[in-house]
């Protein structure tokens, strides 16, 4: 896998994910986080997807 094309990206999304597995109860460590179920790891991802549906959305009114 490959980094974000603008680096300057990388800490933003680091810090959106952390936020979006807080929301959900997940324990996000920084760095590898291999622990995850694929429950939890999905979690997190679906959290992160429904925070970029609801701020398009929210950018279309």
């Amino acid at each position: 896998m490959t980094g974000p094309v603008v680096p300057e990206a990388k800490e933003a999304l680091n810090k959106f994910k952390m936020e979006a597995a807080n929301e959900v109860g997940v324990n996000l460590k920084d760095g590898y986080n291999g622990h995850l179920t694929s429950k939890e790891a999905g979690s997190v991802g679906g959290q992160m997807v429904k925070k970029m549906i609801e701020s398009y959305e929210k950018g279309m009114k």
